[in-house]
């Protein structure tokens, strides 16, 4: 009988070819989860200075981290696509891949021939994606679209902050919706290529992706008649639901379900087990209306702990918490560690740490997490790859068409 080891089955997307007009963070994004799932990317930049989130800061090592997080595991071809001939080795390049993705300007890849219909009807097989601000049609097609003027459209902004001020989520999040939605639209549509034979178009718009994500405080709203209060870090319609402040400076957040977690949380955290059946704390709606004693009480008590004698303290009475870290905590975070979540990837400045995709295959091949490349890194061998000659390349890198 065999007893040889058999080899893990290959990431699902090897041997796929993904070609990306694109650039800041809501096309590369979703781009870099299809590389670490195995598919070759081609990165095509300005030849000029390349997709702008190399230029967003340089705290990662020299590098902008916004580009170190959004293309590792990425082939960078540097060409001017207004110029004909940078055009056509875009064009060669599409008509050998599966899967092409664009974040240009409203109507720019439409006037290049680059749009998902126009490359999909010369393609079929092809799956094209589309990502916009505010999708192809109706008055704000053609509105300027940045990450944070969408969380105001979609309402993010509203509903974020302390009843005095609105504040913009910490993180780019219409940006990181458009991206995990144009992800997972590529992977329906391979899936439905691999049934019909037929790729096709995908759209997806940041407004579209974030008023998705509004799920909750929208249907609390219209179908309630009004929007979530802004409540910091407190939850808006559970009491107790907060972050509170221990004896070493530290904070903690706890949640509180349910009135039966309440009970235990009176009785075993907060030494008052009368609050238990108290009606001004025993039911969820009278912990709301009462938020002010409710707060006190819990940040009382919790103030008189430290941060572990707290933490310990709610995990020994079955509540749910949590440390409230800063980043440069939860890059050291020992969950992470313990789960061996950490790798290093490859960039023009050397190695730089990056966690490994939240994406686990058990049993199968780890996540390609391959290097971050430096712009035009790959365009002398992408340019021979479509057939070009020495002396072509460099007619094209002389007239800064290629770079």
């Amino acid at each position: 009988m065999d007893q040889s080891p058999v080899p893990p089955p290959p990431l699902p997307l090897e041997g796929l070819t993904v070609v990306a007009v694109e650039q800041a963070v809501a096309a590369p994004f979703a781009t870099r989860q299809l590389a670490d799932l195995g598919a070759r990317v081609i990165k095509v930049e300005r030849f000029d200075g390349g997709d702008f989130a190399r230029g967003y800061d340089t705290a990662a090592g020299g590098l902008a981290s916004h580009f170190v997080w959004c293309n590792r595991g990425k082939e960078s071809i540097a060409l001017d696509v207004k110029d004909p001939r940078g055009l056509d080795v875009v064009r060669r390049l599409i008509a050998g891949a599966d899967v092409f993705v664009q974040n240009l300007a409203q109507g720019a890849a439409a006037r290049l021939g680059l749009d998902a219909a126009t490359l999909c009807a010369a393609h079929p097989r092809l799956v094209a994606v589309d990502i916009s601000g505010y999708g192809a049609g109706g008055p704000y097609a053609d509105k300027r679209a940045y990450d944070m003027l969408v969380q105001c459209e979609a309402g993010l902004v509203s509903v974020t902050g302390t009843p005095e001020r609105p504040v913009k989520a910490g993180i780019p999040a219409a940006d990181i919706a458009a991206a995990m939605y144009a992800f997972s639209g590529v992977l329906a549509a391979l899936v439905r290529r691999g049934t019909t034979g037929r790729g096709g178009p995908v759209e997806v718009s940041m407004l579209d992706a974030l008023a998705e994500w509004m799920g909750h405080p929208l249907h609390h709203t219209m179908h309630g008649g009004a929007a979530p209060a802004r409540t910091g870090l407190a939850h808006a319609v559970i009491a107790p639901y907060d972050a509170y402040a221990t004896a070493d400076g530290g904070r903690v957040l706890l949640s509180v379900q349910n009135d039966r977690e309440w009970g235990r949380l009176a009785g075993q955290v907060l030494g008052r087990a009368d609050a238990a059946t108290d009606p001004a704390y025993a039911t969820n709606a009278a912990r709301v209306a009462n938020r002010d004693r409710t707060d006190a009480l819990v940040a009382g008590a919790l103030g008189a702990l430290t941060t572990d004698e707290a933490l310990a303290r709610l995990e020994g009475a079955g509540i749910a918490c949590a440390r409230l870290r800063d980043l440069h905590e939860l890059a050291e975070h020992p969950q992470l560690a313990a789960r061996d979540r950490w790798r290093e990837v490859g960039t023009p400045v050397g190695p730089l740490r990056a966690l490994l995709p939240p994406i686990t295959l058990p049993g199968g091949t780890e996540a390609r997490m391959g290097d971050v490349p430096a712009l035009g890194e790959h365009t002398g061998a992408l340019l021979r790859a479509v057939g070009m000659t020495d002396e072509e390349i460099a007619a094209l890198r002389r007239d800064g068409v290629a770079a």
